[in-house]
C-alpha cells in the first residue's frame, strides 16, 4: 500500500494552495473586469461573494473530513451519509468530467505563457502540445518519483506567492488605489456583475484536492481539517491583494484590452522586460504546480472507486504495483481521461464553442451544487446532536449551501449549462446503476491498508 504518512499538514496546506493559486488567479482577471465593465470594487465584492461558497464550504466539509480517514475524500463522504451509490455516483463526477476538464484547461494556460516567455508564436495548437508535453510530464513524475512531485508542490507553493505579493504591493504603492472604491456602476443595479463569480470560481477552485489525498496525510482527522480551514483563509488574502494591486497598477481598460498578457504587460512596466521574463517563470511553476495538484487527486479517484468495487475491473486497478508503489492503473486511466478532455477544450477553444469560458466551468459550478448534499449531511448531523458547535454545525453549512446556490444561479447564463447538466446526469445515473447492478444491496469493507 501506499505510504499512509507521506504528506504533512504543511505539505496539505501547500498542496491546496497550490493547487488552487496558479492559473485562475492569472488568466482570469480580465474575465473578471469585463464581467463588471471595469470596476474593480465589484470584483473585490464578487470575489468575498464566491468566498463564502470556498471557505464556508471548507469549514462545512471539514466537519466530515473529521470523522474518518478512509481513501477517497468526498468519495468517503458521500458513503458515510448516503451510501455507496452515491459515493459511486459523486466519484464517477469527479473522475470524468470535474477533475479532468480543470486540468485540461491548466495544462493549456501553461502552453499559453510558456509562449510569452520565449516569444513563441501563440497560435492554439502551439499551446496546446505545450499543454499536453506538461500532462505527460506529470504523469511520468508522479508514477516514477511521487516524492519528487510532492518535494515540487511544496516548494512552488512559495515560489508562487511571489509574483502575486509583488504586484499587489506595487500596485497600492505606484498604481491608484482610491480607483477600487468606485461603486457607481450600472451593473451593481442590475445584477449584470454576478457573472463575475464564475471566473473567480474557477480561481478559487482546487481545495477540495485535500481530501482526496486524505488517506496519505498524517493524523489526517486532525490535519485535513486544519488544511481545509486554514488554507482558503491565505488563497482570499493573496487574491485580493493582487487583483486590487494589478487592477489599480494598470487600470481596468488596460488588464481588459491586454487579456492574459496583462500579467507580463505589468511586470515589464514595474521591473523591466528581463525581471518581467523572471516573474512569468514563478507563473509557469505556479500553474504547472497546479495542474500536478489537481492530477495528484485525480490519480487516486480509480483507486479509491476500485477498492469499494465501484469500478470495471476493480481487482486490477487496486493493485500497487510493487516497482513504483502505486496503483499504477489508476494512474493511467486517470491519464487517459486527462487526454480526452485536453482534446475537446482545443475543439471548443478552436471553434469558440464556449466564449469568454472553457470546459471546466460548468464542471467546477456542478461540483459545488453537488457538494450541497454533504453541506446538509452536516446539518442533519448537528440536529442529532453529533456536531455541538451551533456555528460548525448549523451556520457554516447553511452559509456553504447558500455560496453553492450563488454559483448555481450564476452558472444558469452559460448558454452549454442545460446541456452539460444532461451529460452530468447521465454519468451520475449510470453510475448508481452500475454499482447497485454489480454489488446489489450487498456493502463492501473497505481493505485496511498495512
Amino acid at each position: 500500500m501506499t505510504n499512509k504518512s507521506q504528506y504533512n499538514l504543511l505539505t496539505c496546506i501547500s498542496m491546496i494552495v497550490g493547487v488552487v493559486i496558479g492559473s485562475g488567479i492569472f488568466f482570469k482577471s480580465d474575465n473578471i473586469l469585463m464581467a463588471t465593465n471595469g470596476n474593480i470594487f465589484l470584483g473585490v465584492l464578487a470575489f468575498c461573494i464566491a468566498a463564502i461558497s470556498i471557505i464556508f464550504g471548507s469549514l462545512t466539509l471539514s466537519e466530515l473530513a473529521a470523522r474518518t480517514d478512509k481513501p477517497g475524500g468526498i468519495v468517503s463522504y458521500a458513503e458515510d451519509a448516503y451510501g455507496n451509490g452515491a459515493a459511486c455516483a459523486l466519484g464517477w463526477f469527479q473522475l470524468l468530467l470535474y477533475y479532468p476538464t480543470t486540468i485540461a484547461v491548466v495544462c493549456y494556460v501553461v502552453g499559453i505563457y510558456t509562449c510569452m516567455l520565449f516569444g513563441i508564436t501563440a497560435t492554439l495548437k502551439t499551446q496546446m502540445i505545450i499543454g499536453i508535453i506538461v500532462a505527460l510530464a506529470i504523469i511520468v513524475v508522479n508514477i516514477l518519483t511521487k516524492q519528487v512531485a510532492t518535494y515540487f508542490q511544496t516548494a512552488a507553493t512559495f515560489i508562487k506567492l511571489i509574483p502575486l505579493f509583488l504586484i499587489g504591493i506595487a500596485g497600492f504603492l505606484f498604481g491608484n488605489p482610491s480607483s477600487a472604491v468606485t461603486v457607481t456602476s450600472p451593473e451593481l443595479v442590475s445584477g449584470s456583475w454576478l457573472s463575475a463569480l464564475i471566473p473567480i470560481v474557477f480561481a478559487f477552485d482546487g481545495w477540495i484536492v485535500a481530501t482526496g489525498i486524505s488517506h496519505n496525510v498524517r493524523n489526517a482527522k486532525k490535519n485535513v481539517p486544519l488544511a481545509l480551514i486554514i488554507s482558503p483563509l491565505i488563497i482570499l488574502f493573496m487574491y485580493l491583494l493582487y487583483f486590487v494591486g494589478m487592477s489599480v497598477y494598470l487600470g481596468p481598460e488596460a488588464i481588459m484590452s491586454s487579456g492574459d498578457h496583462h500579467v507580463e504587460l505589468a511586470t515589464a512596466s514595474l521591473l523591466g522586460p528581463w525581471a518581467a521574463k523572471g516573474i512569468l517563470v514563478f507563473v509557469i511553476i505556479s500553474v504547472v504546480a497546479t495542474a500536478n495538484g489537481l492530477a495528484t487527486a485525480l490519480f487516486q479517484v480509480p483507486y479509491s472507486l476500485a477498492i469499494r468495487n465501484m469500478f470495471p475491473a476493480s481487482p486490477k486497478i487496486v493493485q500497487i504495483n510493487k516497482k513504483y508503489n502505486v496503483p499504477l492503473y489508476s494512474y493511467i486511466i486517470g491519464g487517459l481521461i486527462m487526454f480526452f478532455w485536453i482534446l475537446v477544450h482545443y475543439v471548443t477553444q478552436a471553434y469558440n464553442i464556449l466564449p469568454n469560458s472553457d470546459i471546466s466551468e460548468i464542471a467546477v459550478t456542478l461540483n459545488y451544487v453537488l457538494f450541497i448534499g454533504l453541506y446538509y449531511e452536516v446539518l442533519r448531523l448537528a440536529f442529532k446532536g453529533e456536531i455541538k458547535s451551533f456555528f460548525k454545525g448549523k451556520v457554516t453549512p447553511i452559509l456553504a449551501i447558500l455560496g453553492s446556490l450563488i454559483i448555481l444561479y450564476v452558472g444558469f447564463q452559460n448558454k452549454l449549462f442545460i446541456v452539460y447538466v444532461l451529460i452530468c446526469a447521465c454519468i451520475l445515473v449510470s453510475a448508481y446503476i452500475y454499482y447497485h447492478r454489480k454489488n446489489g444491496t450487498v456493502s463492501e469493507t473497505l481493505p485496511t491498508e498495512d
